[in-house]
C-alpha cells in the first residue's frame, strides 16, 4: 500500500523540475518577434481602437484616465 504513495508522491515531487528556459534558448526568446508589441504600427492602431472604444487616452504607463482627473 506504501509503494503506490511513495511513486506518486516521487512523481510529484520531481515532475516540475525541468521547467524554465534553458541558457541556449534565450536568444531565440530574446528575438525582437517575440516582444509582446513587436509591431509599432500594430501598436499604434491598437491604441487607437482602445482610445475610440474606451474614449480615454493612454493607459500605457501614463497616469490620468479619460476624466482628466490625474
Amino acid at each position: 500500500m506504501k509503494q503506490p504513495l511513495i511513486l506518486v508522491l516521487l512523481l510529484t515531487l520531481t515532475g516540475c523540475s525541468s521547467l524554465g528556459v534553458k541558457p541556449w534558448e534565450r536568444d531565440l526568446l530574446a528575438h525582437p518577434a517575440m516582444a509582446l508589441e513587436a509591431d509599432a504600427l500594430d501598436k499604434s492602431f491598437d491604441d487607437h481602437v482602445y482610445f475610440s472604444k474606451e474614449a480615454t487616452n493612454g493607459g500605457r504607463g501614463s497616469a490620468g484616465g479619460g476624466c482628466g482627473c490625474n
